[in-house]
């Protein structure tokens, strides 16, 4: 194969270099900010706590309904952006009681080197890792990454090849094999996100055979989050996901045996709720990204009938 000297190739963060491939945007970043942890989302790994989130450009995915394009569509030059060592990353975190690190806003596996030294960073402060990816990398690199990350939402953007290859330019089987390898070889915490967007991903017999996919593969417990399209990018024309698509969604997660299923980017405290697995009662009760009510004890078991809850979590006062 040959390479251009100054190619930055389709994710814009990647040149060669001397005959050598560097990442320019290491150390780079579009900002730092301190979010609840919901907001990524991850409703079962230690609620209400801080993360410091951060991304840099570029993607490895090309989704025409990207909902963060502005950043993993950017040319800019990552000089251009703000600078953070790895480890001021790990001192901020500390600084401000964030429990975790996030690499989000863009696609993780694409600043590899620097989420990597940065989980690094932050293990040696006791600060803990978490990763939003949509999946799509090699077992090489994804042996190395996720070895360091103690939580991980992987966005599953429809369960059809088509979809993928139409949508995203990249195929669904490598994302299965993520999900997959993250439940079984890794210790990380797994929930998964799925974006609806009506007409193209949410038919009934795609949803259920997503849900029946994952109860095979990852078990019942695995949280799953349907969330809604909101018009951006190349899908700027499409309708925005309507609340009865989500509780369709949901609906089929629950028929098919998923224990906890969320509605995202929606305001609806029903479908934002930790149910219990055993007795239905409501375990964690959510206002939009806050928690409104906390039925477990310091052991994690729902205090209505003393069933554990899957997750990570601590003790919590309301």
């Amino acid at each position: 194969m040959c390479f251009k000297k100054w190619s930055t190739w389709f994710c814009h963060v990647r040149q060669n270099i001397d005959g050598k491939i560097i990442l320019t945007s290491y150390g780079y970043n579009t900002g730092l900010s301190i979010d609840p942890i919901e907001k990524k989302p991850l409703y079962h790994f230690y609620p209400t706590s801080r993360v410091l989130s951060f991304g840099t450009v570029g993607c490895n995915l090309g989704c025409k309904f990207c909902q963060n394009w502005n950043t993993s569509k950017s040319k800019i030059n990552p000089e251009k952006l703000n600078k953070t060592s790895p480890e001021l990353i790990a001192y901020l975190a500390k600084k401000h009681k964030c429990k975790s690190v996030a690499f989000t806003y863009n696609e993780p596996t694409i600043f590899l080197e620097y989420a990597i030294d940065t989980a690094k960073a932050c293990k040696e402060l006791g600060i803990k890792t978490v990763a939003v990816s949509a999946g799509y990398i090699n077992p090489e690199p994804r042996a190395e990454l996720f070895k360091y990350i103690d939580a991980v939402n992987i966005d599953l953007k429809a369960f059809n090849n088509d979809f993928y290859k139409r949508n995203c330019m990249a195929s669904l089987e490598p994302v299965l094999d993520t999900i997959r390898y993250v439940k079984h070889e890794t210790n990380a915490w797994l929930e998964l996100t799925t974006l609806l967007i009506e007409g193209e991903n949410d038919s009934e017999l795609e949803i259920k055979s997503e849900c029946e996919w994952i109860v095979e593969n990852l078990g019942e417990c695995v949280p799953v989050h349907f969330s809604a399209f909101h018009p951006s990018y190349k899908f700027n024309e499409k309708t925005a996901t309507k609340i009865p698509t989500l509780l369709k969604a949901i609906q089929i997660a629950k028929s098919t045996g998923l224990k906890y299923v969320y509605a995202g980017n929606v305001s609806n405290i029903e479908t934002s709720t930790t149910y219990c697995k055993n007795c239905g009662k409501p375990i964690i009760i959510r206002e939009g990204y806050y928690i409104a009510a906390y039925n477990l004890d310091e052991n994690s078991r729902c205090e209505f009938c003393e069933t554990k809850c899957d997750g990570h979590f601590e003790n919590i006062f309301i």
